[in-house]
């Protein structure tokens, strides 16, 4: 059994932990935690996600009650909700990458995505939150500025990032190659 598979296989237990749900021993801090991953096992992880995770968690008992966010997909919807998403493709093809993401960054901020986020997922009446496509939103979208926005939001509830790359517990680099130069704390789901 590989590493990774090993790593896999501790996710279960961890997320349907008392401790956990219950973000006991975590110092008055948020239960927000990562479970990093190299990225070239991203089709694995989502493999592992919907085949494994979801229904164990849909049969455990007592209940769970999570949410899985895809936080691409939550912008591709903002961008659609506001008929913005074909006019962001078409400043992409005519003045290149760089002006259509700067662009989208001011009306894909992390703030608003953590509104839209919590309110679509009705986050006091969720046991833990799943977020995942955090790869496929770079550049889009910055990782601790998103997790940052969503700490006043997400109260008592604990909060899972699936993260291809790698975090230390302080700092994150997205792909393993990618750092991003503040800190942010949360907590590893699994060494």
């Amino acid at each position: 059994m590989s590493v990774f598979e090993e790593r896999l296989n501790q996710i279960l237990p961890r997320l349907t932990s008392k401790e956990l749900l219950n973000n006991e021993g975590l110092s008055n801090e948020i239960g927000f935690w990562v479970f990093d991953y190299p990225p070239e096992f991203e089709l694995e992880m989502r493999s592992f996600l919907a085949d494994v995770i979801e229904p164990a968690l849909a049969k455990h008992h007592p209940p769970i009650r999570f949410a899985t966010v895809n936080v691409f997909d939550l912008a591709i919807g903002l961008l659609e909700e506001r008929k913005l998403l074909d006019k962001a493709f078409d400043m992409q093809q005519a003045q290149g990458d760089d002006k259509a993401l700067e662009s989208l960054r001011r009306v894909l901020k992390e703030d608003k995505l953590a509104e839209r986020l919590v309110s679509q997922i009705d986050v006091d009446n969720q046991d833990l939150v799943i977020l995942t496509g955090v790869g496929s939103a770079y550049p889009i979208l910055r990782t601790h500025t998103l997790l940052s926005a969503l700490h006043p939001l997400m109260k008592d509830t604990p909060l899972l990032m699936l993260y291809p790359g790698k975090y230390d517990g302080y700092s994150f680099r997205l792909f393993n190659k990618l750092s991003e130069d503040h800190y942010y704390r949360a907590f590893r789901l699994v060494s």
